[in-house]
């Protein structure tokens, strides 16, 4: 990768003074950046360059790339400093194949705990999905649905431990998440998805709940990776 290829397409972040918080501020913008790949994965952040971009002290940067490295979305590497996050294919396939076994625990734990009002938020969180979708809703807001399920689902399914351990892998895949979701046509495929989910969960049916929990990562497994592909180095 050359030196012009590795700063990318990004162009910068403009902040302001009044809104919300400068730190909040350069988070999302970097992470809008990242996630829309005008920061590429596997590309250099040197703080150099974000801090003329951006017009922000280097602490800001720093405490910026911090957060951005708990959600996933930024790494450290030694001796080349914060970059994207660019999972290899093995470790991709690795990340689905443990959060398709932890969701699908999710899964059979919602349906032996959760009573009729967790039940009422989780199809709803579906219809706002599907809802989104039908409206044209961009990536972001797609993905907050998706986080909305995800909370009443664990909040149903009322298992700290589950819910510590999956949010450590739902954070390293949610670069993963975004590329998927671009792909074209995947947004409807993923509410039909959801949406039989929910159908069976509420039917209580944990067999069928539990394998169209797996099909549905296997296919966002498959659209995520075939994406990332075609973001390139």
């Amino acid at each position: 990768m050359t030196a012009g290829e590795e700063t990318g397409t990004f162009r910068g972040i403009r902040v302001g003074r009044i809104a919300a918080p400068l730190r909040e501020q350069v988070i999302d913008g970097l992470r809008t950046a990242i996630l829309e790949f005008e920061l590429r994965p596997g590309q250099r952040l040197v703080e150099r360059e974000l801090i003329e971009q951006t017009g922000v002290s280097r602490a800001t940067i720093r405490e910026a790339l911090r957060e951005l490295a708990a959600e996933g979305l930024v790494v450290t590497v030694p001796q080349k400093g914060a970059m994207v996050y660019r999972p290899s294919a093995d470790e991709a396939r690795d990340l689905y194949a443990v959060r398709a076994s932890l969701e699908a625990l999710t899964v059979r734990r919602f349906i032996e705990r959760a009573n009729a009002a967790h039940h009422d938020r989780l199809r709803a969180t579906v219809t706002a999905l599907e809802q989104d979708v039908e409206d044209g809703a961009d990536m972001h807001r797609l993905l907050r649905d998706k986080d909305r399920f995800y909370t009443e689902l664990l909040a149903g399914a009322d298992s700290p431990t589950i819910e510590r351990i999956l949010g450590g892998v739902q954070a390293r895949v949610r670069l993963l998440r975004a590329t998927s979701m671009s792909q074209p046509g995947r947004a409807a495929q993923m509410a039909a998805e959801m949406r039989a989910l929910v159908d069976a969960i509420t039917a209580r049916d944990v067999p069928a709940a539990e394998r169209l929990c797996i099909e549905h990562l296997e296919h966002a497994a498959a659209t995520g990776l075939a994406g990332l592909d075609g973001v390139g180095e």
